[in-house]
């Protein structure tokens, strides 16, 4: 049940604190209770409120200059679930810091009144054990990040990671990759076509150009997956190879964005070989621009 006033919570905090050999008296120079132990050189100080506010917390801050025995005392409705006052943890944990105590008050209609103590006045804040680490993982994103490219306070919409912009450098290379050895199969291709019918009039053929077709064309076949001399149909995409695009791209991780595959924008056409999918395609359109940057900065 929800009680209508504060001053509901002084009785049964002051039998809560009497049960304790404190001898309790209430609005003492503005301090909602003050309670004197005989083997206790500083006063006990508790202030009250409906629920937990910044209100509260600042008077808590203001008594500690008078003792640093001071709780802030609330009521814990139980049928207020997600509301802010409910958070006892991080409630708890934010008066630790400040070195104030808390206390809850359950109110019930049958029975009497539960006092819980969730924090000591001058406890010390529990140390996790992931903080290091979790430093350590805040600092790497930080630093891998080649711009700014998030406003602060967004919310529901796609983020630019590292995680991303590293996905991103692998699809740039694999597209240019894969645009570079079709480029190269279309020059062999036109060198075949000339060797079976001279030129006509007006053709410009470059000798030269197609002479050096075929060994362009090898080359960029094994960067993206194949050896030299493996047959490969006019039009078709065998893939990059993770190597590959590793040194492209400059991503040490590249296999394993590419295994992974978060985003869905690669594709496995065969072992050991990758394919850029449509989506793949629209983001390297929609986040061209980082793209760019980022590429440029590895």
């Amino acid at each position: 049940m929800a009680i209508k006033q504060e001053t509901e919570l002084y009785a049964p905090l002051k039998s809560f604190f009497e049960r304790q050999g404190y001898d309790i008296k209430g609005e003492v120079r503005t301090c909602d209770l003050v309670g004197i132990r005989e083997d206790e050189s500083q006063p006990l100080i508790v202030e009250m409120k409906k629920s937990f506010n910044l209100a509260l917390l600042l008077q808590g801050v203001e008594r500690l200059r008078l003792s640093p025995n001071v709780y802030l005392a609330v009521e814990r409705v139980r049928d207020k679930k997600g509301a802010v006052n409910q958070r006892w943890g991080e409630l708890s944990g934010l008066c630790r810091r400040l070195g104030l105590g808390l206390i809850t008050v359950v109110f019930y209609k049958t029975k009497a009144p539960l006092v819980e103590v969730l924090a000591e006045p001058g406890d010390a804040p529990p140390q996790a054990r992931s903080a290091v680490r979790r430093r350590e993982r805040l600092l790497y994103e930080f630093r891998e990040r080649s711009g700014d490219y998030n406003t602060g306070g967004s919310t529901r919409v796609k983020l630019v990671t590292a995680y991303r912009e590293k996905a991103l450098r692998v699809a740039l290379a694999l597209q240019a990759l894969e645009a570079e050895a079709a480029a190269a199969a279309g020059l062999a291709g036109a060198k075949r076509a000339g060797l079976r019918g001279a030129p006509g009039p007006g053709d410009a053929a470059d000798p030269a150009a197609l002479e050096a077709a075929p060994s362009a064309a090898d080359a960029l076949t094994d960067a993206a997956g194949g050896g030299a001399g493996e047959a490969r149909p006019a039009g078709t995409a065998r893939g990059v190879t993770p190597a590959a695009l590793r040194k492209r791209s400059g991503v040490p991780g590249a296999a394993a964005i590419l295994q992974k595959n978060y985003y869905a924008w690669f594709f496995r056409v065969g072992r050991g070989r990758y394919s850029l999918t449509a989506a793949g395609t629209a983001a390297l359109i929609e986040y061209a621009a980082i793209a760019e940057i980022s590429a440029g900065k590895q």
